[in-house]
């Protein structure tokens, strides 16, 4: 029993490659393609969908800008909500636009698909 916990014990301190985090498995596009203009993401502060995105986005090492719209007020909020309806009439969050391309949620394959050009 004892060598059960001590191994038990042992693995929780070993490097794991499955633990670390992953880049962009399939980056099958040249992130030095885009720049902070090409890529916009209107995001909440304190959405979990839209932090994924941004860490989705950053493990595919693009430059991104990132509109946190509740942290916005007055006639800010008012212009970048109106962005964001022409983009997504919902205005729902995450709203990403790579390049013409609007991604409305979290969703890997859709990014993946914008930043190929697909």
């Amino acid at each position: 029993m004892f060598k059960v916990i001590k191994n038990f014990v042992s693995s929780l301190f070993e490097e794991n490659d499955e633990a670390q985090p992953k880049s962009h498995a399939k980056k099958t596009f040249d992130p030095e393609a885009f720049h902070m203009n090409d890529i916009k993401i209107y995001a909440l502060s304190t959405c979990i969908h839209c932090r994924n995105a941004k860490k989705y986005l950053d493990e595919c090492g693009v430059k991104y800008e990132c509109v946190h719209v509740d942290e916005l007020s007055g006639d800010d909020r008012k212009q970048i909500v109106q962005e964001i309806k022409d983009h997504n009439p919902a205005v729902s969050f995450p709203t990403i636009v790579i390049k013409n391309t609007v991604v409305v949620g979290y969703h890997k394959d859709k990014i993946d698909a914008a930043l190929k050009g697909e």
